[in-house]
């Protein structure tokens, strides 16, 4: 049994064939162009093997309400010739099988719920930190959706009095997570790439300290049982210990639990067990859904 899953993202498309527990056997990855360019280019590749289901974990925002006439659709995204695209309808179509969609973060949070930091557990959230921020729930041993997806990044957080860029760079909100911590946020407040920065440069205070105004936060509001944070800018492993610190002292000693004490923090604010392969064991586990008729 062989499952297709799609990794879609704003600059490029991954697409793999495996499973969940077997992992990746193929993959492929295509510059994410125009649909009408890109969309050929995956179905090509993932119709030269006979995969019975696929799973897409996408960019969004998304559509996710089964009951709407666009489910599976990108909404509004700045992505050129993706809003109001249909996805998942066009490629259940073209490829004739089963197949689930949702966020890239939610897929990752599967992922680690199911197989890797949160095996387990009954509840999970997991944040990307990179390009953008975004955030996926597991809650009573569900992927969280309501009125639309859960849109961690654009937290609204109280501004850092250092900070020497306070309104953030988001074009929707002045001063909310992405807008102020994601990975283009650190280069443009300091004029140098975070891959470039040493760990001795201020920006990581900075960023640990919006970063644990954020797990505070869910902490108070969700309550997760534990907090993965991955992402290419949770690359500085340097940043863990700095996050776990800071959201101890914001919280305050309120919330009882030795989880959130100075010796239990460290294995409840943690990197992906799962590592870089989070999102793609994800999309595998999406595809494992559609052909169990779970979706």
């Amino acid at each position: 049994m062989l499952i297709g899953a799609l990794e879609a993202g704003g600059t490029k498309m991954v697409c793999s064939i495996g499973t969940p527990q077997g992992g990746v056997l193929q993959r492929a990855s295509f510059p994410t162009a125009a649909p009408e360019v890109t969309v050929p280019q995956i179905v090509d590749f993932i119709s030269k093997f006979e995969v019975e289901a696929l799973g897409i974990g996408s960019f969004g925002p998304l559509d996710l309400n089964p009951a709407s006439p666009t489910y599976g659709s990108i909404t509004h995204t700045p992505k050129a010739g993706w809003s109001g695209y249909p996805l998942l309808q066009e490629l259940r179509a073209r490829l004739g099988v089963p197949a689930v969609i949702d966020t890239d973060v939610n897929a990752a949070a599967l992922a680690e719920w199911k197989m890797g930091a949160g095996r387990g557990l009954h509840s999970l959230l997991y944040v990307t930190v990179g390009t953008g921020i975004g955030g996926g729930l597991v809650i009573g041993d569900q992927l969280v959706h309501g009125l639309v997806h859960p849109e961690l990044g654009h937290m609204l957080l109280s501004v850092e009095p250092s900070d020497t860029m306070p309104d953030g760079i988001c074009p929707f909100h002045r001063h909310c997570l992405e807008g102020l911590a994601s990975g283009p946020a650190i280069e443009k407040r300091w004029g140098l790439s975070a891959k470039l920065m040493t760990e001795d440069h201020p920006a990581w205070a900075l960023e640990a300290a919006y970063l644990a105004q954020m797990c505070a936060n869910a902490i108070v509001t969700f309550s997760p049982e534990v907090i993965v944070l991955g992402g290419g800018v949770m690359q500085q492993m340097h940043l863990f210990p700095h996050i776990r610190e800071k959201t101890l002292a914001l919280l305050g000693g309120y919330v009882d639990s030795d989880r959130l004490t100075p010796e239990g923090i460290e294995s409840y604010i943690v990197p992906p067990a799962l590592g870089v392969n989070s999102g793609v064991t994800g999309a595998l586990l999406l595809g494992a859904q559609a052909l169990e008729g779970k979706a």
